[in-house]
């Protein structure tokens, strides 16, 4: 991972892709109200980030964050990985979503995920996703989830 913490071969550079996925990320309102952060995406492979809030706490006493923004996070990096495959779907839905938790997210500490597509079908890819704070080996909570894919029609020419 980069300084920047952009990951080599994800998309990063193309300055195109990363206008479409920020605009993408911008009209998701829950993503806007969490500070959600495009970090990266192409190929399969999507990173965001939500720098830490106080409006996110969910336990007052220990200051972690609410499960529910981590779910959050980890769904909107696995849209945004099935939208930056190749096929260039031009939606998605997610049919399954499974989170298992594994700690709490850190007080204090910007919450990353990276999620990536491990296959794509005709109508649904598959994905597994992970949030995390500064090693992906040492993971908050991770996912792997089913979304369905919507394309442009094809026409007859």
């Amino acid at each position: 991972m980069a300084a920047d913490g952009t990951e080599s071969g994800d998309g990063a550079a193309d300055p195109r892709n990363a206008t479409r996925m920020t605009n993408f990320l911008q009209q998701l309102p829950l993503a806007r109200e969490l500070g959600m952060q495009f970090v990266s995406a192409g190929d399969g492979v999507a990173s965001l980030a939500i720098p830490y809030d106080t409006r996110l706490i969910g336990d007052p006493e220990t200051g972690v964050i609410h499960g529910g923004v981590v779910t959050t996070l980890l769904d909107t990096c696995g849209g945004m990985a099935v939208l930056s495959l190749d096929s260039k779907p031009t939606s998605t839905a997610t049919l399954d979503l499974r989170i298992d938790y594994m700690r709490p997210a850190k007080p204090g500490q910007t919450l990353l995920a990276k999620a990536t597509c491990y296959r794509e079908t005709r109508s649904v890819v598959f994905l597994r996703a992970v949030a995390y704070h500064d090693d992906l080996d040492k993971p908050v909570a991770t996912a792997v989830g089913a979304f369905m894919v919507e394309r442009e029609a094809k026409t007859c020419a």
